[in-house]
């Protein structure tokens, strides 16, 4: 094994002096790289882990920290396996050995995939106690840093979510300069719209990016069935596979939609598929721990309410809805919302959905979690239609009204302006603008580097 690790090490070492290491977009997201602590990068399969590692190192290296204090390692890599818990501490003993004038100076190391290898966290946290290393580490699970590992980690790790290309990342790799939404012409918003319905239709997986709709599709069913077979049923364990896949492909075509795991246990049973109810909560959360769908609760004080209403579920990416939809085509002011949403779960806003006391709703109400503000947010397609307008309107009005909430901003395809109303207004925005946009039109002031928990009142 130690000669394996050598082989990689020195191999990476000569890809990076060479040029070789991939110079990827740069994501929105930034490790924050806190001294004492791990920096976990973890999402969904093929969103852009490693290559946001890639970046990491290229930005070291450019404020003057030298390639062989940098050591990666990818724990998928076929030459790696098998390897156990108790092989892990090889890797320093083999890096150290092969640049011995490093052992005094501070070392930054990235482990791609660790979560492989069971046990793998005890080896990580006598790194850390060593204070000589920085680490970084990516997974395909939320719960990488929680329910995974031992207690002795807890407290020491940082966690960022790398999600598929946002609007914003999707310009920038057709090397487009998304500028702020307020400084555009008309033929920039007609651009802009145009590109927002590409994006509808690709999503954003880095790789399906330049190639064809045929290729595109095929690559995102096959990561489909890489995040079914390795983050599911390997992973867990899981034996009915028939009922997994009936659960996964509820999930996609029923995108945006209420979902209860009750409801769609019972619908099995009239389908004559057996299935454990709990087992069928168990899926649902090992594909919420995997980033392959989102569950929103509706808007309560009332945890009981929470829990017996049902979620609206949204799923990682549009291009992924579009590759393992049934019908040739899609709902697309349901996928319209499945985008909006994305973009909230970005900022790191918390998402519910709200209902009145009449049973009208009103698709977001989102908090931000720093300055406790609160913004309403209905997704329409198009507002032309009177009919579509009075719902949207009637139901906005009416959570206005219940909430105390003064705006609502109303995500549309193409359509922008104002209307007041006697309780508050609405604020129609174009769904790109949005996209780029996001913090500064919902919670002006509230940058991340503004923020700050405010002071009680006594």
């Amino acid at each position: 094994m130690q000669e394996i690790l050598e082989t990689l090490i020195l191999d990476f070492h000569s890809r990076c002096r060479k040029g070789y290491l991939p110079q990827p977009i740069i994501r929105q997201t930034c490790l924050l790289g806190s001294e004492g602590k791990i920096d976990a990068v973890i999402g969904v399969r093929r969103s852009g882990k490693t290559w946001y590692l890639f970046q990491t190192m290229h930005t070291m290296h450019r404020d003057g920290v030298s390639w062989e204090n940098i050591l990666y390692i990818n724990f998928e890599d076929e030459r790696l396996i098998p390897i156990e818990a108790k092989d892990l501490h090889l890797i320093e003993k083999t890096f150290y050995e092969l640049y011995p004038d490093k052992t005094d100076e501070k070392c930054f190391f990235f482990f791609d995939e660790i979560q492989n290898v069971q046990g793998w966290d005890l080896y990580v946290r006598r790194l850390l106690d060593s204070g000589r290393v920085q680490l970084f580490i990516t997974g395909s699970s939320a719960k990488l840093l929680s329910t995974e590992i031992s207690t002795s980690l807890r407290g020491r790790s940082l966690s960022t979510v790398i999600f598929p290309l946002s609007f914003h990342e999707f310009l920038r790799f057709r090397g487009q300069n998304p500028l702020s939404s307020h400084r555009v012409n008309s033929d920039i918003r007609a651009a802009m719209v145009n590109f927002f319905k590409q994006y509808l239709l690709v999503g954003g997986f880095p790789e399906v990016q330049n190639v064809s709709d045929f290729d595109r599709i095929k690559i995102l069913q096959e990561y489909m069935q890489s995040i079914m077979y390795r983050d599911i049923v390997e992973r867990h364990n899981i034996k009915n596979l028939v009922a997994l896949r009936r659960l996964i492909s509820h999930l996609i075509n029923n995108y945006a939609q209420l979902f209860s795991v009750n409801k769609f246990y019972n619908h099995l049973r009239s389908q004559q598929i057996k299935v454990d109810k709990n087992q069928l909560y168990f899926m649902t959360e090992c594909l919420q721990d995997a980033f392959f769908v989102f569950l929103v609760s509706i808007h309560t004080d009332s945890e009981k309410a929470r829990q017996v209403n049902p979620h609206k579920l949204y799923l990682i990416d549009p291009g992924m809805v579009i590759a393992g939809l049934k019908k040739s085509s899609p709902d697309w002011g349901s996928l319209l919302e499945n985008v909006v949403f994305l973009e909230l779960k970005r900022q790191g806003w918390r998402i519910e959905y709200y209902r009145t006391r009449k049973g009208l709703e009103v698709d977001f109400l989102v908090t931000d979690p720093i300055s406790r503000q609160s913004a309403l947010v209905q997704v329409s397609l198009n507002m032309k239609d009177k009919t579509t307008q009075a719902r949207e309107f009637n139901a906005a009005e009416a959570a206005m009204t219940e909430t105390g909430i003064k705006t609502c901003y109303v995500i549309t395809g193409r359509e922008s302006g104002v209307t007041h109303l006697e309780n508050g207004k609405l604020v129609i925005i174009p769904a790109w603008q949005l996209a780029i946009d996001a913090r500064t039109i919902l919670f002006p002031g509230t940058g991340i580097e503004d923020q700050r928990i405010p002071l009680p009142h006594f």
